[in-house]
């Protein structure tokens, strides 16, 4: 292993491997098929990359993460490697010149989707390449039972028809026993050496708080622990609404979603690089590639779909070894909210079907054609034609992308931002004297209530079918504000784009796939029903429920999360959490937050204190949201 030391070394500056790095380098340079099973920050690519470099031939990487793909080709052509992604928006004649670079230009990593594989031309050319090792990035993907199935995965078992004395190496960060073993079967591993990394982070505390006012528990957090943190949030309105409420706060913030143009997230990530803002608000399009060692905090405030993303997320905390914190912040309402929001926009197999009939006359495609061709598309444009609900619409385009029948770019923004720059009384004026534009101001005042104090995406087609005009009177109408300097009004052009895979065979396309699409609905299902009961379940260690799901049965008490640090502290007696509650409401009516804050008892033991006091018709609750005597 000396010689993978010293292009470990050489290349990537480290002085020494991982565990299991070393392990797994020796069996894959021993010809073994191998599965590794590595935390989220484990070092997965180097398995691949070193033994690759010490072999003639070029390694094959099968990744479905196109921005991966880009970071990890950048990476290696900084140092000197010669790499390269066939990733989307690349033509026909310039693949074929690439996987020619490929076969003569010395190069010594070739990365391609698996849809890539779907592509007959493609693999006959891949098949005269001299692969030295095949990796399989997030190979939960070929497994129907995995957070993210593709597919497209299933082909890559035919590469070992081609190429069987060429070592297999399946790379995940996150599979539960099922999903590893069927990975195994799926992707015709023979007598896989397996590695699994154990789950456990000894220096993160994993934190579930039940509170009801999020922000004001934020600021505390973040005062109390000043340096980097990521927020996590699930959509981008409340990335810039959560930045804007901290730096109200005196907490510097910026924020992250995948609807940024790429100058403004290279911008934003590299204030928080730089440490120049401690937070960054962000959706689950942050992440990929980011190597920040000292975050000290992961906050998530919304409930995450399934706990194999929110592992992975929180796992960005305290990569340094020092001790960091992973907290979900937990709402009366966020467990109604998550299952009106997850369950209540699974597409079923009828919709999917209108869905992609709408979408094919959408481009007046006609049946039996469609192949190959790209369209430039706007998702809020397309709804409001044919009045689908946009997040549904977009969990089906979503799965359409993963079975290969369309390729979606997935970078939706809105395509306006506004700000009204002036006071209200000034626009109402403004109305007045011009009664015409009257109902198309009213529609955005009444939508988006932010919008006089940040700047706020707006949706063309929405404010256009609420005040009975068209987007184009609309689009006339902001300008005239702009021109006027009642507004700062900014347009976009980042429409997402759409390549259709597949001739249009409409019932035929969709009844092929359906058996995926109920699968994965049953699937994101019970993904929600763990992440409900690990929120819920206050009887037992944090990090060891997150242990038991990924099939760590026998871990022990972690001592430092929100569970331990309970059983560490004696509590009140509920009698004289509930006697100083009274006291303090005998002096004036107060909010839950004012009581925690002059009582000093937890938010959780407080709540259970209100509740039982309301209960017993000792207190009851304003309509302003504050507590007083009966």
């Amino acid at each position: 292993m000396q010689e993978a030391l010293s292009i470990l070394q050489k290349y990537w500056k480290h002085d020494s491997f991982r565990t299991p790095q070393a392990e797994i380098i020796a069996s894959v340079l021993s010809g073994h098929d191998t599965f590794a099973l590595m935390p989220t920050g484990g070092g997965k690519s180097i398995c691949f990359q070193i033994p690759a470099m010490m072999r003639n031939g070029i390694c094959l990487v099968i990744s479905p993460l196109i921005a991966l793909m880009k970071d990890q080709t950048a990476n290696l052509q900084k140092v000197g490697i010669k790499a390269i992604a066939l990733t989307g928006g690349i033509s026909t004649d310039e693949i074929s010149d690439l996987l020619d670079n490929c076969l003569y230009g010395n190069y010594k990593f070739l990365y391609l989707s698996p849809e890539r594989l779907q592509a007959d031309w493609i693999m006959d050319r891949i098949k005269n390449l001299p692969i030295n090792l095949i990796a399989i990035d997030e190979a939960h993907c070929v497994s129907q039972w995995g957070h993210d199935f593709r597919p497209a995965y299933l082909k890559i078992a035919s590469l070992k028809t081609h190429f069987p004395k060429i070592p297999f190496l399946a790379l995940t960060a996150t599979a539960t026993e099922r999903v590893k073993e069927d990975v195994i079967i799926q992707l015709g591993l023979e007598n896989p050496a397996l590695f699994q990394k154990s789950f456990a982070r000894e220096n993160l505390a994993y934190m579930v708080f039940n509170v009801e006012d999020k922000l004001y528990r934020l600021e505390q957090i973040l005062k109390k622990n000043p340096q980097p943190s990521i927020i996590y949030v699930r959509n981008r309105k409340a990335c810039l609404d959560t930045a804007s409420q901290l730096e109200a706060l005196g907490i510097k913030a910026t924020f992250y979603h995948g609807g940024l143009h790429s100058r403004e997230k290279e911008k934003n990530m590299r204030l928080w690089m730089d440490e120049d803002v401690q937070a960054i608000v962000a959706t689950n399009a942050f992440g990929m590639g980011i190597d920040k060692a000292n975050v000290k905090t992961v906050v998530h405030i919304q409930l995450p779909e399934n706990l194999e993303n929110y592992y992975q997320e929180a796992g960005r905390g305290g990569r340094n070894g020092e001790k960091a914190f992973a907290v979900l912040l937990n709402s009366p309402s966020d467990v109604q909210y998550s299952e009106n929001q997850i369950l209540n926009n699974l597409p079923d197999k009828k919709f999917l079907n209108e869905m992609y009939v709408k979408l094919c006359n959408f481009f007046q495609i006609a049946y039996g054609e469609g192949i190959d061709e790209q369209f430039c598309f706007n998702i809020n444009q397309f709804c409001v034609q044919y009045g689908f609900p946009i997040l549904k619409t977009f969990n089906g385009l979503q799965f359409l992308d993963r079975q290969g029948i369309i390729t979606l770019s997935q970078e939706f923004s809105e395509k306006v931002t506004v700000q009204f720059i002036i006071e209200s009384k000034e626009v109402i004026r403004y109305t007045s004297l011009n009664p015409q534009d009257e109902e198309i101001i009213l529609a955005m005042l009444r939508t988006y209530p932010g919008i006089y104090e940040v700047v706020t995406p707006i949706n063309i087609s929405l404010i256009a079918k609420k005040s009975g005009s068209k987007e184009n009177q609309v689009a006339a109408v902001l300008q005239k504000l702009q021109e006027r300097q009642i507004i700062e009004y900014h347009a976009k052009s980042n429409d997402s784009t759409i390549t259709f895979n597949e001739v249009r065979e409409d019932d035929r396309t969709i009844n092929r796939v359906s058996k995926y699409l109920e699968n994965q609905n049953n699937l994101k299902k019970a993904q929600l029903e763990a992440v409900l009961e690990y929120v819920t379940n206050d009887k037992s260690c944090k990090s060891r429920q997150l242990l038991s799901y990924f099939g760590e049965k026998d871990s022990q008490n972690c001592g430092i999360c929100s569970f331990c640090i309970k059983q560490d502290k004696t509590p009140s007696p509920l009698s004289s959490i509930a006697e100083k509650i009274l006291g303090l409401l005998q002096t004036s009516p107060m909010s839950s937050r004012e009581i925690q804050m002059y009582s000093k008892f937890p938010d959780d033991a407080i709540i259970f204190a209100l509740k039982q006091l309301l209960e017993t018709n000792k207190i009851e609750l304003l309509p302003n949201n504050k507590y007083t005597l009966k």
